[in-house]
């Protein structure tokens, strides 16, 4: 059954056009992840789906009776309301409160008499969850659900939407929640949706696919126009005419041609020189009234040290890294800091953008230039290297979308030539693309690395040492998030004991032993002879495109000619086909060979 059917939505922003003819099917108990590159217009398809937004183009269709719930990436409030008064605001009261309440408490917040106000976004966030969790739809339409929620509650919210009967749209960069919950992805690009089955896993290898055929069609395209050329240049000065049909076919090729960029950002490892003493933490202990959030800690923060922090919200895990980038002070201990280092901190807020700077002045304020692995950079180009194009550079901050203002900050930051870098939640608001890209970053910068976050792939994927919060406690981990998750030592919450265990094995990347290339004995032989046999073909077309020329009037014989012509015209593009392959074949084996 079909629950809403959108048809050829557009969408302008300013003068970038986010949507363009956008179409998407959704049918009962689908599981849709919505990716794409910060600013491409991911939110604003979830809010002209949810109806909070009106399209410019297009149509959406809903199944009658549709129940819907939209979860905002920044939901709306009212700051004086209580969070009781709140849900039953949000509700419209429709919903008993011991629901809502068990619910809330599952999301560890229990304190219902709080004010909106006083909560923490992360709160907030959660808050607006649960009005829509616990009321009864059909689709639910969720962008970012797992920001700021620590991985317990990730894992919950995991299960629960796996097992929701309805259908779900949602944007989330969290790449083990893609695996685990989606069963299909759709990416905007370029303005369209590209829909692919299956879940994260299987969207990669797909897209790979999609990607390589494309490529492997441009180099056939341009190997075909090479020739073609060879052919306009080649052709005799003599020959008054030429073919009309393969100058038209050449034109066609010249215009066709496409090129592929990779649409995620290149970070040139950019950073100053780094002495032997880094980061020196002794007894260090910090309260916060009654609340003991860090007691007796201490550690030697080596050079190569790529440190997870890990723990609920409110543990003191943005405190530790603040105490770390000498922003607040301790209430004992010390941290002694190494002359040479120069921290780099990436705050959850990230820093204060002024939204009437333009993008480029933001930029050049920090440096003109920076010195990197590929020389020295001017701000425009490392703008352009984090995916903010020519035409970005005089737009406002404020005009900016949250993902790309968050960007924005991280290459302000790194502009800076940092030799330690810190990172509270880094991974909020960033498109996979980006957080790729950083995470091949972070395998090559020369300094110490410590990074609090809630996203299990970007733990497993960086770190090689966790430190927990329990109960007041900084307790070490060799490994990343999945060793730590399966650590006997770990203290599993109640929450989640009564999971089924096979749940809990967080995914490791399979791998893979690929075959040696080589030529098929068919294939050699095929190489062997393939240049011979084209220049063949296209000679006997040419004779049979003069004869053709030479005996005009008698159509009998055009006709066998025209036919055989024809026949030959589909082999050659056969032939072509191959000698593509062929040729693509080689320069793999041999590339392969000389690495």
């Amino acid at each position: 059954m079909d629950l809403l059917t959108a048809r050829h939505i557009k969408k302008n922003y300013s003068e970038k056009q986010l949507l363009e003819d956008v179409d998407l099917i959704i049918h009962e108990g689908d599981k849709i992840g919505l990716v794409g590159v910060n600013g491409s217009g991911k939110s604003t398809l979830l809010k002209i789906i949810a109806g909070v937004m009106e399209a410019e183009g297009g149509e959406i269709v809903r199944a009658n009776g549709l129940r819907t719930g939209y979860l905002p990436q920044d939901p709306e409030y009212e700051p004086e309301l209580t969070v009781s008064e709140q849900l039953q605001l949000s509700t419209g009261g429709s919903v008993e409160d011991y629901v809502w309440r068990s619910m809330l408490s599952k999301l560890g917040l229990s304190d219902t008499d709080l004010k909106m106000k006083q909560l923490s976004g992360g709160q907030r966030k959660k808050v607006a969850l649960t009005a829509v969790l616990c009321r009864e739809n059909d689709l639910l339409i969720l962008d970012e659900p797992t920001n700021h929620m620590d991985t317990d509650i990730v894992e919950w919210l995991e299960d629960r939407l796996a097992e929701f009967k309805g259908a779900v749209l949602m944007i989330t960069h969290d790449r083990y929640f893609l695996e685990r919950v989606t069963d299909h992805i759709c990416e905007i690009e370029k303005g369209r949706l590209i829909s692919y089955e299956g879940n994260y896993d299987q969207y990669l290898q797909a897209k790979a696919a999609r990607l390589s055929m494309a490529m492997a069609t441009e180099r056939k395209r341009a190997a075909i126009y090479k020739k073609e050329l060879r052919w306009i240049h080649w052709s005799a000065p003599a020959r008054t005419t030429k073919s009309r049909g393969r100058i038209q076919r050449f034109e066609e090729l010249e215009k066709g041609k496409q090129t592929f960029e990779d649409p995620r950002m290149e970070i040139a490892a950019v950073s100053t020189r780094l002495g032997k003493k880094i980061i020196e933490v002794e007894h260090l202990s910090k309260r916060y009234g009654e609340k003991n959030l860090i007691d007796d800690f201490t550690y030697t923060i080596l050079r190569n040290d790529r440190i997870g922090i890990l723990g609920p919200n409110g543990c003191g895990k943005t405190t530790l890294l603040r105490m770390l980038a000498g922003q607040l002070m301790p209430d004992s201990g010390t941290v002694a800091t190494g002359e040479t280092v120069r921290i780099g901190y990436f705050s959850q807020e990230a820093e204060e953008l002024d939204p009437n700077k333009r993008v480029i002045k933001f930029i050049e304020d920090i440096a003109l230039s920076v010195k990197t692995d590929d020389g020295y950079l001017s701000a425009s180009q490392m703008l352009e290297r984090f995916l903010f194009p020519s035409y970005m550079h005089s737009t406002m901050i404020g005009r900016l979308s949250g993902g790309e203002k968050r960007r924005l900050a991280l290459l302000a930051i790194l502009m800076r030539a940092p030799n330690v870098l810190i990172f509270d939640e880094p991974t909020n608001d960033l498109d996979i693309d980006t957080l790729t890209i950083l995470e091949d970053y972070l395998d090559d910068f020369p300094g110490a690395v410590i990074i609090a976050s809630h996203d299990r792939y970007f733990l497993d994927r960086i770190v090689n040492r966790i430190f927990a919060f329990e109960s007041g406690t900084i307790v070490q981990y060799e490994g990343g998030y999945t060793d730590y998750y399966l650590s006997p030592r770990r203290p599993v919450p109640e929450s989640v004991k009564a999971r089924d265990t096979a749940k809990n094995e967080s995914p490791k990347p399979a791998k893979t032993h690929e075959k040696k290339l080589k030529f098929t004995f068919q294939e050699q032989r095929d190489f062997d002879r393939i240049d011979d046999v084209i220049a063949a073909l296209e000679e006997r077309i040419a004779a049979i495109e003069e004869e053709m020329n030479a005996n005009a009037s008698d159509f009998v014989l055009l006709r066998t000619l025209t036919e055989e012509k024809e026949q030959l015209e589909a082999e050659l593009e056969e032939k072509m086909d191959r000698w593509v392959y062929l040729n693509d074949l080689a320069e793999r084996i041999e590339a392969e060979r000389q690495s």
